[in-house]
């Protein structure tokens, strides 16, 4: 199992609790990334969205792509898996900037998230076309192909409905081969079908390996359906390690005591609205993001431990991982179940 969190740009994950002591800032997020290498943590994902979805849109967030080519050049074994929507980036320019982040960080360290844009306001402050659903996917795909050809070819040439490059040449090419590895989620049939055909991992929202495991089966079988190598499979979940059980689920009651006056209730909405999920999203849900309590590692380390290895055994390469405050509990996690599993 490798084990990987999410980069806290946003200050925090929690929709219910104002101050978890995790400033988005520069030093914060530096901080973390130096001290997560060094006790176990094998990857970042940079999240990217210009506006603040967890504590509300007049909150400060990050940049994705310079703070990961920033904590690139800080760190010197984690590997940043850095988010990128389709319709805020020209194709061959992020794979450019990819390309060269890549040789930052020596290779084998820099890694795409490729998201669908599911928030309208945001693109509208921001002045970005918003498209439906299945359009964006038809975008992704064609996005994807222009990203793998200008890294893989010179004089590359692509002629498709969203996008037209004619005689592309990119140098140097990424270090990484045959290239920075390609992640994405999605619950849709457009999405799991694009995943399937053009990307190398699939992530999924938290949810019981049971359920975790229909998931891989389903995605194996389409992926073998294109005769291509086997995906790497990682699933979202938020962490709650405490010495008893009663601890565990004390905390879990606090920071989903839900108030929908916060100022990222409205936020949550826009996404529910924009997004084709397979199941209902409950308030507790909305506490945290990615579905992240309903993986389960809420409780003793070895009860952590014991969730971990049926992830495990339902297919799990990769675990992403929120938790608050993040410099503290990633500790407390390292030492608890990272040293004890390996």
């Amino acid at each position: 199992m490798r084990y990987g969190y999410w980069m806290p740009v946003f200050g925090g994950w929690l929709r219910n609790v104002d101050d978890e002591n995790m400033a988005a800032t520069w030093e914060y997020n530096k901080r973390l990334a130096q001290r997560s290498e060094q006790i176990g943590y094998d990857l970042s994902l940079v999240a990217e969205l210009n506006l603040n979805d967890i504590k509300g849109e007049q909150a400060p967030s990050l940049d994705a792509w310079s703070t990961a080519a920033a904590l690139t050049a800080v760190t010197s074994r984690l590997e940043l898996m850095v988010a990128v929507r389709p319709t805020f980036h020209n194709p061959a320019l992020l794979a450019k900037q990819a390309a060269n982040i890549d040789h930052i960080g020596g290779g084998q360290r820099l890694s795409l998230n490729v998201v669908s844009s599911w928030w309208k306001d945001e693109a509208t402050k921001y002045g970005v076309q918003f498209e439906q659903h299945d359009d964006r996917y038809a975008r992704t795909a064609e996005w994807l192909q222009v990203v793998d050809g200008v890294w893989k070819q010179d004089h590359f040439s692509f002629q498709g409905q969203y996008y037209k490059i004619v005689d592309n040449v990119l140098q140097p090419k990424p270090r990484t081969q045959p290239r920075p590895t390609i992640y994405a989620g999605g619950e849709s049939e457009a999405a799991k079908n694009l995943i399937a055909r053009l990307c190398d991992a699939y992530v999924m929202h938290g949810d019981p390996p049971s359920r975790i495991a229909e998931k891989i089966a389903d995605m194996r079988r389409r992926r073998e359906a294109y005769g291509l190598p086997p995906l790497i499979f990682g699933v979202a979940a938020y962490t709650i390690v405490r010495n008893t059980e009663a601890e565990a689920r004390a905390e879990l009651a606090r920071i989903t005591d839900v108030q929908q006056s916060k100022a990222g209730y409205h936020n949550y909405q826009q996404w529910l609205a924009g997004t084709q999920l397979e199941q209902r999203v409950s308030l507790e849900d909305y506490s945290v993001s990615n579905r992240g309590l309903r993986s389960g590692l809420i409780g003793t380390p070895q009860q952590v431990i014991d969730r971990i290895a049926a992830f495990e055994s339902a297919g799990v390469n990769l675990l992403l991982l929120q938790c608050s405050p993040q410099y503290e509990e990633m500790e407390r996690f390292a030492e608890e179940v990272i040293r004890k599993m390996r």
